[in-house]
């Protein structure tokens, strides 16, 4: 009885998150657990816009700052997880890298809860196969840009364009985007707007990189391809 009922639990839970992301590979998730929690304590300001309407400029800095492999994997990086995995282990308690990529991050953004425990990092690992594999690279970068947080109750590019800096997210330069790229690792602690000298010394680093980065994987706009 138990087995059963255990049984029904996981296989609804399974159907429920397929159908999700089956729905979310064509409508914007509207809210994400952390959206609900934020608007709670600091309001929220959420704009879902289309990739084409994100300047080139960010999704250079995003992923030269997030994920420079992000062409490379289906998911997961498992070299950067190895790598993060030295870096820990060769420099204790200084800052730790965890070596997910902008799929997982997605996921967990997306489907999963935030905090630290081996069950949510394994269920981000499979979330992420399959919206890499059901979404394709183009959509996960956009759902991720539009649900990131870029600060207390801000979340999305968009959102996060017109609070630091007065513009639209297609209308981001590239130092603007390489501030705002430089901020996700920490975004309650730091802002685009007043970047303290670590943040500015981590922009220009993402800026000289992103210069690097290719977009035409995408299919971006004609108009707005590399």
């Amino acid at each position: 009885m138990v087995r059963r009922w255990i049984v029904r639990v996981v296989g609804g839970a399974i159907a429920l998150f397929l159908a999700a992301v089956l729905l979310f590979k064509l409508v914007d998730p509207p809210l994400t657990p952390l959206m609900v929690r934020q608007a709670f304590t600091h309001g929220l300001a959420h704009d879902s816009v289309d990739l084409d309407a994100i300047s080139p400029a960010l999704l250079r800095a995003v992923m030269a700052s997030e994920d420079d492999r992000f062409f490379e994997h289906r998911g997961v990086d498992w070299e950067a997880v190895r790598r993060a995995r030295a870096y820990n282990a060769k420099h204790g308690d200084e800052p730790r890298r965890g070596g997910s990529t902008i799929t997982m991050q997605c996921a967990r953004n997306v489907f999963l809860w935030q905090g630290k425990s081996y069950v949510r990092k394994a269920l981000e690992a499979g979330v992420a196969y399959v919206i890499e594999l059901v979404w394709g690279k183009r959509r996960v970068l956009e759902v991720y840009l539009n649900v990131i947080e870029w600060g207390p109750g801000i979340f999305g590019a968009e959102a996060a364009a017109h609070t630091y800096f007065g513009v639209p997210a297609s209308a981001l330069t590239p130092h603007q985007a390489a501030l705002m790229a430089a901020v996700l690792p920490n975004p309650r602690r730091w802002s685009p707007a007043l970047p303290t000298r670590f943040v500015l010394s981590r922009a220009a680093v993402i800026e000289r990189r992103a210069a690097r980065v290719a977009l035409a994987p995408l299919r971006l706009d004609d108009a707005r391809r590399d």
